[in-house]
């Protein structure tokens, strides 16, 4: 019988007896608790080192990976999950088989034009694959009111089409208008005008995969986007604000299946019309 015990510099000394933490992949949809705080959520992302949890309320807060969580009562140390290797044919957000890999294709003339930036991002997330295959660029406008400015500036033409998305182009909107003013125009033969019926882009994205039942509606007088974030509960201070709401639903975006049929439509027939040689 050793009456000294075991070598204390024996490997695991420094661990031995301390209960172990199992280490569990934050797959999308395991509820987890934070231990800290008792914040409870699914996995709805992770990225850079982080894990987005996201409450029954739709409130989604960020921590970092690593220990400090429960799942089902039992602490546990978060880690990444495993990259899954693709079976098959790989499919873009857009839903179209992916293009093998290939060199960068110089930019065609022709381009699609939307109206803002969020228009832009979202076009990206969706069909930003599609799109660099085709070589296709997507510029914003800053406002359909400027479409008029920028076609004089820069006009189409024979090999150069234009394909432009705008909001909530509906029969006797503001849009509408300006959108049949344009066609009737000098560049009209060259341009595809088309758009989904929505107040912004915004409510292209549907609202399940927000969790909510509907886009809420804002009164007359208060500005749209402020007016839904503070409906939804959201911070309204300030423009970064709004910015961090848009950012939140766009990182809802996963695929085309996200989308209003509304949009993917008009999308799809806006590079069929500037893609067609």
């Amino acid at each position: 019988m050793d009456r000294y015990g075991d070598d204390v510099l024996a490997p695991g000394w420094r661990t031995a007896g301390r209960p172990t933490v199992q280490k569990t992949p934050a797959e999308r949809d395991l509820v987890v608790e934070v231990a800290a705080d008792g914040y409870c959520g699914a996995v709805v992302g992770v990225r850079g080192g982080m894990v987005e949890l996201e409450d029954r309320h739709g409130r989604v807060r960020v921590f970092p990976l690593g220990a400090g969580f429960l799942v089902e009562g039992v602490l546990v140390e978060l880690v990444a999950p495993a990259a899954v290797a693709p079976t098959g044919p790989r499919r873009t957000a857009s839903g179209s088989f992916a293009a093998p890999q290939q060199r960068a294709r110089v930019a065609r003339a022709s381009r699609i034009l939307v109206e803002g930036r969020h228009d832009a991002e979202l076009v990206e997330k969706v069909w930003g694959d599609d799109l660099r295959a085709e070589g296709v660029v997507v510029e914003y406008l800053q406002g359909v009111d400027l479409l008029a400015d920028v076609l004089q500036e820069d006009p189409p033409g024979p090999g150069r089409r234009y394909g432009v998305l705008v909001d909530h182009l509906v029969t006797g909107s503001k849009e509408s208008r300006l959108a049949d003013s344009v066609m009737r125009g000098p560049h009209g033969a060259h341009l595809k005008i088309v758009g989904h019926p929505h107040i912004d882009v915004w409510q292209c994205v549907r609202p399940e995969v927000l969790g909510i039942r509907a886009w809420p509606d804002v009164p007359r007088g208060i500005e749209w986007k402020v007016g839904v974030s503070r409906a939804l509960g959201w911070p309204t201070g300030d423009q970064a604000d709004i910015a961090r709401t848009w950012r939140r639903i766009l990182g809802s975006v996963k695929t085309y299946r996200d989308l209003d049929p509304a949009l993917l439509g008009r999308v799809e027939e806006l590079i069929d019309f500037v893609t067609v040689d």
